[in-house]
């Protein structure tokens, strides 16, 4: 039988990637006492508001197709939390709901990206978006990040990486997985670039509630450069809600016309349930979320001053984001390698650096969503590793 040429340059991307935490799973069915810090999944269980919300509105009803853009009432909130934070009107036809902002990046580049178009994405990046660059047929171009500059993005890097076939750029901030987070002047030369060669820029905002030092700036607030932006964000990190898939696109009138038209032939309509239960997630505030995101910032200074002990590991403090990137390049070890062994030999599961790029080579990634016991557990026994590769 033939299958699609897609097919095979998606082969690898998804559970490829994960193959070493997927390997700390399978020691921990059979038994083996593993320090999971693979993988960046709430300790904390969604609120019970949300929940309660989600079952009554399965209860009144709430089953049956929705409306393909997204429920009225959604819309509402999420273009009045769009102007509260910009400072100008966002209206419901700027606002699209998708199962996640993982779908919504994939309807995005269905509807910017032709097939040999390039897009310019800061390298490290998520995981997640080779796979989805690649399905649209377009080709996506690293831009490198120095672990020098603690992988902040620079302007000189983007106008290297630049090329004909240039028609996107996505800029995750914070970013995942280095927890970088970009000053008000680095956004806004970010956007002027996009302006400058015609670029439309893609502003991936996950993480947008986790800023540790600093503060979250959205190039879609500058509404010079509105027009040429999309927002994609969810409530899967900020509201502990990831197996829940309820995310939502944001831009001008004109790109979301264009985009809803995709979203109708991938899907027509989500689940009005899931909507109404993020609907009170938008418009409600939860005690335990602003602790969750205050641990996340205790654990990643507990992670960096474990690390800070050895001389055969380094790692920076993030600025935001919920993991930790360590330097395991003295050890003369890839990412890959190192992560192998850690998990072999010490019985901890991280993410290597390579999984997320070039950029990321010579690295691992430790999750901050860990209890502080399996952190400094974590965190020494990499140092226990390091230090006898080193020595």
């Amino acid at each position: 039988m033939d299958f699609s040429t897609l097919t095979e340059q998606l082969m690898g991307l998804g559970t490829g990637r994960w193959a070493i935490h997927h390997r700390a799973v399978q020691k921990l069915w059979a038994g083996e006492d593993v320090v999971m810090l693979s993988i960046g999944e709430p300790q904390l269980g969604t609120p019970a508001g949300i929940v309660d919300t989600a079952v009554e509105s399965l209860r009144t009803g709430r089953t049956k197709y929705a409306i393909g853009r997204g429920e009225p009432a959604l819309l509402e909130v999420i273009a009045d939390r769009y102007t509260k934070r910009s400072g100008r009107v966002v209206g419901t036809d700027q606002v699209t709901f998708f199962p996640g902002s993982h779908t919504a990046l994939y309807a995005l580049c269905q509807t910017l990206l032709e097939a040999g178009d390039h897009i310019l994405v800061p390298d490290p990046f998520y995981a997640a978006y080779e796979g989805i660059i690649r399905a649209s047929r377009a080709e996506m171009i690293p831009v490198p990040l120095r672990p020098e500059n603690r992988f902040h993005l620079e302007i000189d890097a983007l106008e290297k990486a630049l090329t004909p076939q240039s028609r996107v750029l996505i800029l995750n901030n914070p970013h995942n997985p280095t927890g970088a987070v970009l000053s008000r002047d680095r956004v806004r030369e970010v956007a002027e670039f996009c302006r400058r060669h015609d670029l439309w820029l893609i502003s991936d905002e996950a993480y947008e509630q986790h800023v540790y030092e600093g503060e979250f700036v959205s190039p879609f607030d500058m509404e010079e450069f509105s027009d040429r932006i999309a927002v994609i964000c969810s409530v899967s990190k900020s509201h502990a809600m990831t197996g829940w898939r309820c995310g939502w696109a944001v831009g001008s009138p004109e790109l979301l016309d264009h985009l809803v038209a995709v979203s109708e032939a991938m899907m027509f309509g989500a689940q009005p349930f899931l909507q109404d239960a993020t609907a009170y997630a938008l418009t409600h505030h939860f005690d335990d979320l602003d602790h969750m995101i205050a641990d996340y910032a205790r654990r990643a200074r507990l992670a960096t001053e474990l690390i800070a002990k050895s001389d055969a590991v380094t790692c920076h403090m993030p600025q935001g984001g919920i993991f930790v990137m360590v330097d395991v390049r003295s050890t003369g070890l890839s990412g890959d390698e190192f992560a192998s062994r850690l998990l072999e030999d010490k019985l901890v599961a991280t993410m290597p650096g390579e999984s997320f790029g070039r950029s990321g080579a010579g690295h691992v990634r430790i999750s901050l969503t860990a209890a502080d016991e399996s952190i400094t557990t974590g965190c020494n026994r990499v140092i226990e590793l390091a230090e006898s590769l080193t020595s």
